[in-house]
């Protein structure tokens, strides 16, 4: 095979070791599997992951692979799509900042179905998860902004990559098999934005993990791809951007890492309105005003954040979560932002959707995606304003490792799965040093 620029990528994946991801890139994803699961157990007993978990079971192939939180056991395929839709069912997981794609859940949860199957050391899997994580990111990188513009859901469309290379790097394929299961993944790569605020937005989440688990094994066994799956004249990045820029995939490769831009959320939300919510929250902090004196509220920010959130015909608490009506209104009148603030039943608070029309977007390109104005105007005329340069949870003010183990905790009780997570929140610290990372499912499953 010619070295061709998946290939040259797939090299990289058969070539790395342990011993080549720096010290702080290896922290970062232990913190990214706190957050995988903490977001996880929090999902796990949503209605339709539920429903799914209900569906699934009728086409279940085996008994291999636990579903965090449940009681359910299924085959690793089954348990790996359950396991990223609800990763991702609450918009509550991770953001690689300079592509806005969520890359734990689809790497993670086809990699814990896998090693629930064979005995995978945590260093192997941490390894894998590292490298799924790189080729997911680089990709998104090579076709953003335009690809999510365009109406791709581009932690479906890309992640489904991260799963293959990951699960492929477990696996030992060589470069050959690697772009192969690039190819095979590159056939299933779908999502669209459409169905964000819909239970269907996971379908697309799930089968990245899904589908990425099955290109690897399909390729391990001889199912044969294109030489050039990814930048061919009709490969992925051709497709799927407008302007690829194809040196994103292979310049700097072992020495820039995606984990080292990858961020975690304060708020069960989409990431633009983290900024959005805290300025609330402080303006609402000892507030002596009423929600009846407001007039009006102008929501300065990036023109991302208006295209996004701009959504005041809402039903729904899955809905709310890309809202900047709703998250406005709620943080504004309750002092909190948590999962109970975007549920059904805050969505239907009459008081909060008197709010929602008051809400004026101004766009200022000037302004990055992390920061925010909140201005609230009042019918005395008078003004309160709270402008955020930086927003908890960002790349300059990130969530402490503490943050994320108590986030651990409470999503774990929200849920109501039962699962203890001080076992779960150790062993996954001590991870590289487990000579049974599927070990980690059976503590946090039923």
């Amino acid at each position: 095979m010619t070295q061709t620029l998946s290939h040259q990528l797939a090299d990289f994946i058969e070539r790395a070791t342990w011993s080549d991801i720096p010290a702080h890139v290896r922290h970062e994803a232990h913190r990214a599997l706190v957050n995988y699961f903490a977001v996880s157990l929090a999902g796990c007993s949503d209605p339709d992951v539920a429903k799914a978990a209900t569906l699934f079971s009728r086409f279940n192939a085996g008994d291999e692979a636990h579903v965090i939180g449940r009681a359910e056991v299924m085959d690793m395929l089954n348990a790996a799509s359950l396991n990223a839709m609800s990763a991702n069912v609450f918009d509550y997981d991770d953001t690689h900042i300079p592509t806005i794609l969520h890359p734990t859940a689809p790497v993670a949860a086809a990699l814990f179905a896998l090693a629930e199957t064979r005995v995978i050391g945590g260093e192997q899997l941490l390894l894998a998860f590292v490298l799924g994580v790189e080729v997911e990111c680089r990709i998104a990188v090579a076709i953003s902004p335009e690809h999510y513009r365009r109406g791709w859901h581009i932690t479906s469309t890309c992640g489904v990559f991260g799963a293959a290379a990951g699960v492929g790097k477990v696996l030992g394929l060589d470069a050959r098999q690697l772009v192969w299961a690039f190819g095979n993944a590159s056939a299933q790569a779908s999502g669209l934005v459409e169905t964000l605020g819909s239970a269907a937005k996971s379908i697309g989440v799930g089968n990245a993990a899904r589908n990425g688990l099955l290109s690897a094994l399909l390729a391990q066994d001889g199912f044969a791809g294109p030489d050039q799956p990814l930048e061919g004249e009709r490969g992925f990045l051709n497709v799927f951007g407008e302007q690829p820029r194809l040196d994103e995939i292979n310049t700097g490769l072992g020495e820039r890492w995606a984990l080292s831009a990858n961020t975690y959320k304060p708020y069960p939300c989409g990431v633009v309105l983290n900024p959005v919510i805290q300025a609330c929250l402080e303006l609402a902090r000892d507030r002596t005003w009423a929600l009846e004196d407001i007039e009006r509220i102008e929501l300065t920010g990036h023109p991302l954040l208006r295209q996004r959130t701009d959504r005041p015909d809402i039903r729904l608490g899955r809905q709310s979560q890309v809202s900047a009506q709703h998250a406005v209104a709620v943080s504004l009148a309750t002092g909190r932002a948590g999962l109970a603030e975007f549920s059904d039943a805050a969505v239907s608070d009459q008081r909060l959707r008197a709010l929602y029309g008051r809400l004026r977007f101004v766009d200022d390109a000037d302004y990055p995606v992390e920061s925010a104005q909140v201005r609230i105007v009042f019918h005395s005329g008078s003004v309160l304003t709270r402008t955020l340069d930086v927003s908890l949870g960002s790349l300059d003010a990130p969530l402490s490792d503490h943050f994320l183990e108590d986030k651990l905790r409470d999503l774990a009780a929200y849920g109501r799965s039962g699962c203890e997570p001080q076992p779960l929140i150790d062993a996954l610290w001590k991870l590289e040093h487990s000579n049974d990372a599927g070990a980690l499912m059976r503590l946090a499953s039923l």
